[in-house]
């Protein structure tokens, strides 16, 4: 909770439930090192996690999948573009007014327009970055606190 409460100050107390959306692709990459352990414990800072998901592309390894489901991460694959797949279903999350604070761990400007549609439904959002080189300036910006992983 420290971590978060440099961000949020006293509002950390009052966070509620959290969705997490994590974009596989772009955050398990070998330049950034990220364990889904602390992606986890980050985004539970803000609160209670309700949603915990992992995005993941059909190049994704039986182990990884494994691993990731070991972790408590609801894993979903797709064949498709992972962004347009995460991105909806956050959207879809966010509208139905399930949660609080919508988390999503990414380095894609994709999810800039998710985290504005979520703010502007007065859900409070959290951009975690897999590192000081992953961080995407625009997420950082469009979301109501942002976090970087320790590299």
């Amino acid at each position: 909770m420290e971590r978060l409460r440099e961000v949020l100050g006293d509002d950390a107390d009052d966070a509620g439930d959290v969705a997490l959306f994590v974009d596989g692709p772009n955050v398990l990459r070998e330049e950034f090192d990220v364990d889904l352990d602390d992606v986890r414990e980050t985004a539970s800072d803000a609160g209670a996690l309700a949603v915990t998901r992992l995005y993941l592309d059909e190049h994704a390894t039986p182990e990884l999948i494994q691993a990731a489901e070991a972790r408590g991460y609801d894993v979903r694959v797709t064949s498709g573009d992972v962004d347009v797949k995460l991105a909806v279903d956050a959207t879809e999350l966010v509208l139905s007014d399930a949660v609080d604070v919508l988390a999503v761990a990414s380095r894609d400007t994709d999810f800039k327009p998710v985290l504005e549609k979520a703010e502007r439904l007065g859900v409070r959002t959290l951009a975690i970055a897999p590192g000081e080189h992953g961080r995407s300036d625009a997420l950082r910006n469009a979301a109501t606190d942002a976090v970087v992983l320790d590299e």
